[in-house]
């Protein structure tokens, strides 16, 4: 048997945190190694008075100690950066961010992969853009005829997995939110709930929250996206984390069916 892996990508620090930290932290626990490649180093990613903002060095200097120091709480094994700068993921060179996601695909060799999906999870360009990348490179990653830089042999993937908010969790969460929208060009986005049917994949994760929680403390440049939800009490923030572990899954060449299931490896274990 293989050693059980997992690689999740995503655009900017503390997307993993808030987003799948219990996740992470229960798949590490159990054994499994755990790979992150993020876009970007959040250079964008300031929310204090302006006249102290360090500018996009030193934001990302600020931002990439706390997702070294998120990893390590997650018992993340492998964190790896495209090299991207926060805000123009989507005007990354296709051809070069497909590449580079497909070498650490077939250098790391996991059988499950997550990303963002379609819209984003609230329509942001940049998770729009790794989410596509991501599918993308999987494609390329399996082909014998794809080159990449490092001329890898090929990986095939085994199960592709959507991150998602399913809409009891955003009900949840909303009110200690505020406005969640924000403009885009001409256009106001904001968060698309994905209905509970329309969910295929639920972690049962809730005795690891407190991991994730710890985690999501670790990027303290970013608290301030949370809301209120940052001056909960740690049992209670557990609690709504608890409510996240909804997947989409995209496709699997080892299971199927409407049954939901409880692990991204069914089928592999």
């Amino acid at each position: 048997m293989e050693p059980l892996k997992l690689l999740v990508v995503f655009a900017h620090p503390d997307d993993e945190s808030m987003g799948m930290g219990g996740t992470l932290a229960k798949y590490s626990a159990e054994g499994v190694e755990t790979h992150l490649v993020c876009a970007s180093r959040g250079e964008r990613g300031w929310f204090g008075p302006e006249e102290q903002n360090p500018g996009l060095s030193g934001v990302s200097h600020i931002r990439t100690r706390e997702m070294e120091n998120a990893a390590r709480e997650l018992g993340i094994t492998g964190l790896h950066f495209l090299g991207y700068i926060d805000g123009e993921v989507d005007q990354a060179n296709h051809a070069e961010a497909v590449g580079r996601i497909s070498a650490h695909v077939r250098r790391i060799k996991p059988q499950v992969v997550v990303t963002f999906p379609p819209d984003g999870n609230y329509g942001h360009p940049d998770h729009i853009a790794i989410g596509q990348f991501t599918s993308a490179a999987l494609v390329c990653a399996a082909d014998s005829n794809y080159r990449d830089a490092e001329n890898l042999p090929t990986h095939r993937v085994s199960k592709l997995y959507y991150m998602v908010d399913a809409e009891s969790f955003i009900n949840l969460i909303a009110p200690f939110m505020g406005d969640m929208s924000f403009q885009v060009d001409d256009q106001i986005r904001g968060e698309v709930p994905w209905k509970d049917w329309m969910v295929t994949t639920r972690i049962e994760m809730a005795e690891y929250c407190h991991t994730a929680w710890r985690a999501i403390q670790c990027h303290q440049s970013q608290l301030p996206t949370l809301g209120a939800l940052t001056e909960m009490p740690e049992d209670a923030a557990a609690s709504v984390l608890a409510m996240q572990g909804t997947f989409y899954r995209v496709f699997s060449l080892v299971n199927g069916g409407r049954q939901i299931e409880k692990d991204l490896f069914a089928g592999l274990r």
